[in-house]
């Protein structure tokens, strides 16, 4: 079932904002919803509409709630680029069978593409620009064993290997969480600086709760053009360029990370040439460098010939092979039977749709959901036949550090 929409208001405005703009800094303590990359993107504040949904077949739900929901829209865009004109933020759960997802209308639209920059109203909101903020960092962070302890993790690891080498599966992913409390409420707005500014090159985002900084982008839809990049086999980073460009040149020799990686790309392309002329898959990876990992990557683009929204797409493709593993629902019922925790909405699709159907959605990794003063962080590993339970966990370990060092007051 799903949450009753708010009635919409009749007029979406969108106006040009004179440079400079800078984004997270405009944002309000409360309600803050953004998706930034390198300093473009959107942050939005206020709720015009909230849709939230459970059980099967949340995408088509959501994709026909929005529907209705422009279509009673008078809509005045003087910007007419893509992400001006009403907007929606949305949050997917990552398994629909459990989890609760949310699409949220801001009030306010603040956003920036290259040397444009603009500003959405809905309804009668005030279209001034807030002023610049400073978010408080938190507090005493403790941090304490999540939905299972690394034993137990390393335990369901080991077991999903032996699966794998049985032939029940070719890989599965197995994520963990941490839990850290803090003395206070949390300020969002925090992580989100303190991510944007030590990974420019990740989708920073924030939609209800859920606050992180994903390398991943699960699908881009721009008119006709599509693009999706997988993120598959990773390596951590020692953070001397000598030792990082040797471990990148072992990844890329790595026959446990190619195989995680080319059954990921697989299920991305499978999925798209569904709905794609054109599709353009490299046929090797590239190395992707973070401040924190290193991961193999490839940028799966196509032209689409049916006229799927971006939500569309996005429901076809989740969950993708890096995120759950293969074939899919094998994968998915040993990740229900092992992980031994509700992932909620981690490594679902989060991002924006706009009222045309375009729009951008991510993976959401290297995140956390913040209730208060506590924060609920994931880390997430592929597992193949390969794969070595003592390895898994360091590297799990290695994908918590993003928003653990965003937590930190120094």
């Amino acid at each position: 079932m799903s949450t009753a929409p708010v009635v919409a208001p009749t007029t979406a405005r969108t106006l040009p904002v004179d440079l400079p703009v800078t984004l997270l800094d405009r944002l309000p303590l409360d309600g803050a919803l953004a998706w930034v990359r390198d300093g473009s993107g959107m942050v939005g504040w206020g709720e015009a509409a909230r849709f939230g949904l459970t059980g099967p077949d949340q995408f088509a739900a959501a994709e026909l709630w929005w529907a209705e929901y422009v279509t009673e829209l008078d809509v005045d865009d003087a910007v007419g680029v893509p992400g001006s004109g009403p907007v929606a933020f949305a949050s997917f759960a990552f398994d629909q069978a459990s989890g609760s997802s949310v699409l949220i209308v801001p009030q306010v639209l603040l956003g920036r593409r290259g040397d444009q920059a603009w500003i959405t109203v809905i309804g009668d909101a005030d279209p001034a620009l807030p002023p610049v903020s400073v978010p408080q960092a938190p507090e005493d962070i403790r941090y304490s064993e999540g939905s299972t302890s690394a034993t137990d993790w390393q335990v369901a690891v080991r077991q999903a290997v032996a699966r794998i080498a049985g032939g029940d599966l070719d890989k599965a992913v197995l994520a963990r969480d941490l839990v850290a409390t803090a003395a206070s409420p949390i300020d969002i707005r925090y992580l989100l600086a303190r991510l944007a500014a030590k990974y420019p090159s990740c989708w920073t985002f924030s939609v209800d709760g859920l606050v992180g900084a994903t390398p991943e982008l699960l699908v881009r839809r721009t008119g006709e053009q599509v693009s999706s990049r997988v993120l598959a086999g990773t390596v951590r980073r020692l953070g001397d360029d000598v030792a990082d460009g040797e471990l990148a040149v072992a990844l890329m020799d790595s026959d446990k990370d190619l195989e995680e990686h080319e059954l990921a790309v697989h299920s991305v392309a499978a999925a798209l040439a569904a709905h794609c002329a054109d599709l353009e898959v490299p046929p090797h990876p590239r190395v992707l460098r973070l401040a924190n990992v290193q991961h193999l990557a490839t940028d799966v683009t196509g032209r689409i010939v049916d006229g799927s929204s971006v939500l569309a797409l996005a429901s076809d493709l989740h969950p993708t092979a890096a995120v759950c593993g293969t074939p899919t629902q094998v994968a998915l019922e040993l990740i229900r039977e092992l992980e031994g925790m509700d992932r909620g909405r981690y490594a679902g699709p989060v991002g924006w749709i706009g009222a045309g159907g375009d729009g951008e959605f991510g993976i959401a990794l290297r995140c956390a959901e913040i209730d208060g003063p506590r924060a609920r962080l994931f880390a997430g590993c592929g597992i193949v036949a390969g794969s070595d339970a003592d390895d898994e966990l360091a590297e799990a370990q290695a994908k918590f550090v993003p928003v653990r060092d965003a937590l930190e007051s120094t």
